[in-house]
C-alpha cells in the first residue's frame, strides 16, 4: 500500500513555528500581555506573568548550575510551578524529563541514572508524593524564582552535556520514560520541532483560537499532557491546570470556569458519569464545553453512547503514540463518527501497512501500521539497537499497532504481539479442521528465525502428504501469515495436561535443521573428492 497522508498541506500550517517551546508565548506578550495563559486553584499567571517569571527562574537554573545539553528531571503533578521549569529548561537548552510523582522510588532511580541527569526537582508544596520523594534524595526545599516549596536535589557533579543543536528538528526539548517498571528505561528524545509541529497541526485540526480554556487532567509527565499544554500556549488560550483527577472537580470546573475542551481516556468519561449517578446530579452543566476528546486505550462504544448523549457533543477518539509526539490521527468535531474510528490522519503524518515480515498490504487489509513525519521522535536515548529496530532508514516508525483503513478513515485492531499469538492458533484451528491430522504451530518467538512452523501428526492409517495440507489452507489463510513448512512428526509431545510442548517441538525443528545441514555438508564433501 502506498503511504496515505494528511490532505492538508503541512508547510502552510507549520510556516511561522517557532524554534524552542518557550517561544510559543512571545507574540502574545505584545498582542494579550494580560491574557491569563495559566491558572491552578489558588494562582493565575498572565502571559507577561509567565515570560517574565520564567526567564528568572532559567537564570535560577543555571546558578544552580544546569547548563545547555544538560537533563533535568521535574518530579510533579499538573501544577503552574511545572509548566514554569519546562519553559525554563527551554531557554537554556536543557532536556526536560517530568516524572509522575506517583511513580516507585525505584522507577524514579532508574530515570535519573539512565539520563544521566544533573539535577532533580520536586514540586513540594503542591504534591505530598513528590515531597516524600524530596525528602528520600535529600532535596533542599528553597524558593526558585516565583515558585516557592521547590525541592532542589543534589548536584550531579559527573553528569555530562548533549551537543545543543541550532536546527529545532534535532535538539531535544524532552526526554520522556515509556517503560521502567521491568527491565531498562526507555527514553524517547522528542525534538523541539517533534512537539511543535504536533501541537500546531492538532490545534489547527480542532479550530482552537485564543478563546479556548482547556481543563488539562492528562497528567504532563505524559505526551498528551505536554502536548495540550503547548498547543493551548501556541493559540493564546487559557490552561486550567489539574494535579490530580477528581470527577467532582471537573464536573465543577466544566460547569462554571468556562472550560471550552477536556481531554481524557476512557477512564475519565466513565468516572464523570459515575459521579453524576452518585451525586444525584440530573444532568452535567456543560458550561462552555465545545470539545470533547479521548485518547489512550480502547474506546467502548456504550460508553462513547452515553457520554455524548450526557454531554450533547460527539467524544472524538483520537490515535496518539508517545514516540509520535503524540498525535497521529484524530476525529475531527465536524465529521463525528459513530464506531471504533480513531479519525483520519493528521497533516503531514504519513501511514502505511505492512505485514510483519515488512511485505506491503492493501489499506483494507489489517496489519502493522508505519508512520512517517515531521512529529516521528529522535529515537530512544543511549539505545541505537533500540532506535533501529522501530525507525528504518526511510524514517517510518513502527508503532507497533495493528490497523485498518477504509478510506481515509483509521481503525487500531489490536498489538502485533496479539497476531504472533492469535496466528498460531488460527492456523492450528485450520489444519486441526483436517480428518486426518491433529497439529501444532510454533509462533515467531519460540523459533527464532521468524518462521511460523506447523507440525502435524497423521492419524493411525493416514498418507496424507505436507503438500495436501498446505493445498487446504491456502483459500482460508492469507499469504503472508501461512507457514513455509509443514513438519509431519510421529507424534506431537505433549504434557500430562494434553499440551503440547511448543519448546520441545522447537528443538525437534532445530534439530532437523542441523541435520540436514549435516548431510548438505557431507554431500559437498564427497562431490568434492
Amino acid at each position: 500500500m502506498a503511504g496515505l497522508s494528511g490532505a492538508i498541506d503541512i508547510d502552510e500550517i507549520a510556516a511561522g513555528l517557532p524554534h524552542r517551546i518557550h517561544e510559543v508565548t512571545t507574540g502574545h506578550l505584545v498582542n494579550v500581555p494580560d491574557r491569563i495563559a495559566l491558572i491552578e486553584d489558588d494562582a493565575a499567571w498572565s502571559y507577561r506573568d509567565l515570560d517574565q517569571r520564567v526567564a528568572e527562574i532559567a537564570a535560577v537554573l543555571t546558578s544552580l548550575g544546569v547548563r545547555a545539553g544538560d537533563r533535568m528531571v521535574i518530579i510533579s503533578e499538573n501544577c503552574i510551578a511545572l509548566a514554569a521549569l519546562l519553559l525554563a529548561a527551554s531557554r537554556l537548552d536543557a532536556w526536560t524529563i517530568v516524572a509522575n510523582p506517583r511513580l516507585s522510588a525505584r522507577e524514579l532511580d532508574q530515570i535519573r541514572d539512565h539520563s544521566g541527569a544533573r539535577r532533580m526537582f520536586f514540586t513540594s508544596g503542591v504534591s505530598k508524593e513528590a515531597a516524600a520523594h524530596a525528602s528520600r534524595y535529600g532535596a533542599e526545599n528553597r524558593q526558585l524564582g516565583a515558585l516557592r516549596e521547590i525541592g532542589i536535589g543534589p548536584l550531579n557533579e559527573s553528569a555530562t552535556v548533549e551537543p545543543v543543536e541550532v536546527d529545532p528538528a534535532k535538539q531535544v526539548a524532552v526526554l520522556i520514560y515509556t517503560s521502567g517498571t521491568t527491565g531498562t528505561p526507555k527514553g524517547v528524545m522528542l525534538s523541539h520541532e517533534n512537539l511543535l509541529i504536533s501541537a500546531k497541526t492538532t490545534a489547527h485540526f480542532r479550530k482552537m483560537d485564543h478563546d479556548d480554556k482547556i481543563y488539562l487532567v492528562l497528567p504532563i509527565s505524559h505526551i498528551v499532557g505536554i502536548s495540550l499544554l503547548i498547543m493551548t500556549l501556541m493559540v493564546g488560550g487559557t490552561v486550567r491546570m489539574a494535579g490530580k483527577y477528581d470527577p467532582a472537580a471537573t464536573a465543577k470546573a466544566i460547569a462554571e470556569e468556562g472550560v471550552t475542551i477536556l481531554n481524557g481516556v476512557p477512564a475519565t468519561y466513565q468516572r464523570l458519569l459515575e459521579y453524576k449517578s452518585v451525586s444525584g446530579l440530573k444532568r452535567h452543566d456543560r458550561g462552555s464545553l465545545r470539545l470533547i476528546a479521548v485518547a489512550g486505550a480502547p474506546l467502548d462504544l456504550n460508553l462513547k453512547l452515553r457520554v455524548e448523549k450526557e454531554c450533547g457533543l460527539p467524544l472524538l477518539n483520537d490515535y496518539a503514540i508517545t514516540e509520535c509526539s503524540s498525535g497521529i490521527s484524530g476525529v475531527r468535531f465536524d465529521v463525528p463518527r459513530s464506531d471504533h474510528a480513531v479519525g483520519t490522519l493528521l497533516p503531514g503524518v504519513e501511514g502505511r501497512l505492512r505485514t510483519i515480515d515488512g511485505i506491503p498490504l492493501s489499506k483494507e487489509e489489517v496489519g502493522e501500521l508505519h508512520v512517517r513525519g515531521r512529529n516521528v521522535m529522535r529515537g530512544y536515548y543511549r539505545a541505537p539497537e533500540l532506535t533501529a529496530k522501530v525507525i528504518d532508514s526511510e524514517g517510518w516508525f513502527n508503532t507497533g499497532d495493528l490497523a485498518r483503513f477504509d478510506g481515509d478513515w483509521l481503525y487500531i485492531v489490536g498489538r502485533t504481539q496479539d497476531m504472533v499469538s492469535a496466528v498460531p492458533a488460527n492456523i492450528e484451528a485450520i489444519l486441526n479442521s483436517h480428518k486426518d491430522v491433529q497439529s501444532a504451530v510454533i509462533g515467531r518467538a519460540l523459533n527464532g528465525d521468524g518462521e511460523l512452523v506447523a507440525f502435524v501428526q497423521p492419524f493411525p492409517g493416514s498418507r496424507v502428504k505436507p503438500t495436501d495440507l498446505m493445498d487446504s489452507i491456502k483459500p482460508r489463510l492469507a499469504s503472508y501469515i501461512r507457514p513455509p513448512k509443514i513438519v509431519v512428526v510421529d507424534v506431537l509431545p505433549g504434557s500430562s495436561t494434553g499440551k503440547t510442548r511448543e519448546h520441545e517441538l522447537a528443538s525437534c525443528l532445530h534439530r532437523d535443521r542441523a541435520a540436514a545441514k549435516q548431510a548438505a555438508r557431507f554431500q559437498r564433501r564427497t562431490h568434492l573428492t
